[in-house]
C-alpha cells in the first residue's frame, strides 16, 4: 500500500471512547489497535472525532461531537478555543486541570525517575483569567483576513490565529487585541513588525515593546505614541536584539517592578526580561521554597539560574549570605543593582554557563548549607554533580518540565544520597498543559 493511500484521511467522523490524556492535554484512544491523539476531549468521554493527520506509529484527530461528556467538562470561555494554541484545557474544570498536572508530575517522577515524594504538597493556585503578565505576541499582515493579526499561533500550525480577545492575558492588553490590530493595520510598517513583547509590573504598569525590522516613519512613531497616551501604556521600540529597546512614550517611563510583599522587596525589570508570568502564584511560590529550604540566619545559600533575583533577594533577608549564578551576564548585572536598590548587601553574583564544565568555578569553593535550583526546561543535569559535591543539607528544585525534574530527581536520590521529601505543582499557567512544580530534597 502506498504511503499516500495509507495516510488518506477518512471523510466521516469516527466514534471512540477516550481512555486517558497525554501530558500535552490531548485525549488518547485506540482505533483498530492504533493510538490516536485527539484534541478537545477529556478522559472517560465518548466522542466522535475527525482525523487531522495519520502516520505509521500513531494518528491525530480533533473532536467532532461529544456524545457522553465527562463531569469535568465545562464551557470554554474563549471564543477562539480549539483554534488558538495558547490554551488547550479551557474545556476542563480548573480543579481537574490542577489534579491532572499533579498526576503528570507524579507519573513522571515514578516512571522516568523511579522515585516518589514522601508527601505531596498542596497545589499553589491563583487567578485563572487575566493572569498572564509576560507574553510575546506574534504579528502578521494578512490582507485576505482584512489586515494585521495579533496573538498566538493556531493549534498545531505555524499560522497566527485570528484573535479578537485573549482572556488569559492581562486585561489592558488581552481586551485590546482588536485595537492593536487596527493600530498596526494603519501603520506603513505593518509588514515589518513581527512581534510585540508584553510586560506588566505588579503595580499594573503595562509596557508594549514593538519589534520592527526597518526604521519607523515619523507618522508610525506618532501613531504608536498616541496609542500609548490614549490607553496609559508604555510604548517601547526594538529595532534589533533585546539590548536595543528604547522607550518611545513616555520618554522616561517608570520602572516595571515585581514584588515580594512579605519581604518588602521591589525588583525592577526590563519589558523584555524573563519574569514569572503569574504574580499571585509567584507570591506564594517563593515563600514555599524558603519554607522547604528551612533557611536559618547562619546559613549560606546557593541560588542557581537566579535570573534577576526572584529567589536570591528574599533568601538574603533570611540567610547569612546568598550566591546567585546566572548565564546571562546582563541579567546578573541587573540582579546586583536590584540588591543594592533594596538595601541588601549579603549577596554575590556570578555569570556562568551552568551547562558547561564548572571545574574551578569560584562560587563552588565555599561551603553551602542550602541550594535552590530554578533551571530552564532542559533541567539541571549538568550541575547536579557539582551541587552534590557541596553536600548541602537541603535542595529545592523549581521546575517547568516534569520530565527533566523526574530525571534529575532520580539522579539526586540514587547517585547522590538524597531523599525526595516533598513535591507539588504550581498552576502558573491555568488552561494550558504547562506543569510547574517544586521538589524538596534532604540528605
Amino acid at each position: 500500500m502506498s504511503a499516500r493511500k495509507r495516510n488518506k484521511l477518512p471523510d466521516e467522523p469516527v466514534q471512540a471512547h477516550i481512555d486517558s490524556m497525554t501530558h500535552e492535554g490531548r485525549g488518547v484512544t485506540r482505533v483498530d489497535g492504533k493510538a490516536v491523539f485527539v484534541d478537545g476531549v477529556l478522559p472517560g468521554e465518548t466522542v466522535t472525532f475527525r482525523y487531522t493527520r495519520r502516520s505509521r506509529r500513531y494518528d491525530e484527530g480533533r473532536v467532532d461531537q461529544v456524545l457522553e461528556a465527562s463531569n469535568d467538562r465545562v464551557e470554554p470561555r474563549c471564543p477562539h478555543f480549539g483554534v488558538c494554541g495558547g490554551c488547550v484545557l479551557q474545556h476542563m474544570d480548573p480543579s481537574a486541570q490542577v489534579r491532572a498536572k499533579e498526576q503528570a508530575m507524579l507519573e513522571n517522577l515514578k516512571h522516568l525517575g523511579s522515585v516518589s515524594p514522601e508527601r505531596v504538597l498542596p497545589a499553589i493556585t491563583g487567578p485563572r483569567w487575566g493572569y498572564r503578565r509576560k507574553a510575546r505576541l506574534g504579528v502578521k499582515h494578512v490582507p485576505k483576513k482584512g489586515g494585521v493579526l495579533v496573538g498566538f499561533r493556531e493549534r498545531g500550525s505555524p499560522y497566527l490565529a485570528e484573535l479578537e480577545v485573549c482572556h488569559v492575558l492581562y486585561p489592558a492588553v488581552g481586551e485590546r487585541i482588536m485595537e492593536l490590530r487596527a493600530l498596526l493595520t494603519a501603520m506603513q510598517a505593518r509588514e515589518r513588525i513581527p512581534q510585540i513583547e508584553v510586560g506588566v509590573g505588579d503595580d499594573d504598569a503595562v509596557a508594549l515593546v514593538f519589534r520592527h525590522l526597518d526604521p519607523l516613519t515619523e507618522g508610525d512613531r506618532e501613531r504608536l505614541k498616541a496609542f500609548g497616551q490614549d490607553h496609559g501604556l508604555q510604548i517601547w521600540l526594538q529595532p534589533g536584539g533585546p539590548d536595543s529597546i528604547t522607550p518611545l512614550w513616555p520618554e522616561s517611563p517608570a520602572d516595571l517592578c515585581f514584588t515580594h510583599p512579605e519581604e518588602s522587596l521591589r525588583i525592577p525589570f526590563s519589558p523584555v526580561d524573563f519574569i514569572q508570568v503569574n504574580r499571585d502564584v509567584n507570591h506564594r511560590m517563593v515563600p514555599q521554597a524558603m519554607e522547604l529550604l528551612q533557611v536559618a540566619p547562619e546559613h549560606g545559600v546557593l541560588d542557581l539560574f537566579c535570573g534577576l533575583g526572584n529567589f536570591t533577594l528574599p533568601l538574603a533577608r533570611r540567610a547569612a549570605r546568598v550566591t546567585g549564578v546566572e548565564g546571562d551576564a546582563a541579567m546578573v548585572e541587573r540582579a546586583r543593582e536590584n540588591a543594592v536598590k533594596n538595601g541588601i548587601h549579603n549577596t554575590r553574583y556570578f555569570a556562568a554557563d551552568l551547562s558547561a564544565d564548572l571545574d574551578g568555578a569560584p562560587w563552588l569553593s565555599e561551603p553551602m548549607d542550602r541550594v535552590l535550583l530554578d533551571p530552564p526546561r532542559s533541567g539541571a543535569r549538568e550541575v547536579l554533580g557539582s551541587v552534590a559535591a557541596l553536600a548541602p543539607e537541603r535542595i529545592v528544585y523549581v521546575s517547568c518540565n516534569p520530565a527533566t525534574l523526574a530525571r534529575d530527581a532520580g539522579e539526586l536520590v540514587r547517585e547522590h544520597g538524597y531523599r525526595l521529601e516533598a513535591a507539588g505543582v504550581m498552576d502558573m499557567f491555568p488552561h494550558t498543559a504547562h506543569v510547574e512544580s517544586m521538589a524538596a530534597f534532604s540528605r
